[in-house]
């Protein structure tokens, strides 16, 4: 969420977002990842503009 609200209106795809932070690019890795954002758009969070795409709610 920290880089979510530091870039607010910027939209992220799952791989970039890992690129970013540094975290491995595989596809195990991004799947986790994908999932927890998912819970985050349903919690209302964030919200997913395009498939495969987030960005913090505004």
């Amino acid at each position: 969420m920290t880089t979510f609200n530091e870039h607010s209106g910027k939209v992220f795809r799952v791989r970039d977002l890992h690129e970013h932070l540094g975290l491995p690019t595989d596809e195990p890795s991004i799947n986790v990842t994908r999932s927890r954002l998912g819970r985050l758009v349903r919690q209302g969070l964030l919200e997913q503009p395009g498939r495969g795409q987030y960005q913090k709610r505004t």
